[in-house]
């Protein structure tokens, strides 16, 4: 299992969850951050500087089978990008086991 962690912007997050349900990845978690970026230096708006030094983004966790790891990562990617600096990151980490409270259920068959 793995589990997929997306910094995504906000305004695309509706994008995401509608792909990610759409191949139905249909439980994640997910909550809103502040993060800095390294190469986002100000942004001008209508002729308006604007810092963005702190910038709002959508943490997304989402722990799917391996097998179904390179097609969520796909549609994360395809429904988050804008082509500009600060489109966000994806991280991919080894989940050992997991555990549905209510039945008792574990691994694979807990995730369904």
């Amino acid at each position: 299992m793995k589990k997929i962690e997306a910094i995504i912007r906000k305004s695309r997050f509706k994008e995401v969850r509608d792909a990610l349900h759409e191949i139905e990845v249909n439980f994640f978690t997910y909550w809103d951050v502040t993060g800095v970026g390294n190469e986002q230096k100000g942004h001008v708006y209508r002729g308006i500087s604007y810092s963005t030094t702190d910038i709002q983004r959508r943490y997304l966790s989402i722990v799917v089978s391996d097998e179904f790891e390179q097609k969520t990562i796909e549609t994360i990617v395809n429904a988050a990008k804008t082509g500009d600096v600060g489109d966000g990151k994806i991280f991919v980490s080894e989940i050992q086991n997991t555990y549905r409270i209510r039945t008792g259920e574990h691994g694979n068959q807990a995730l369904d």
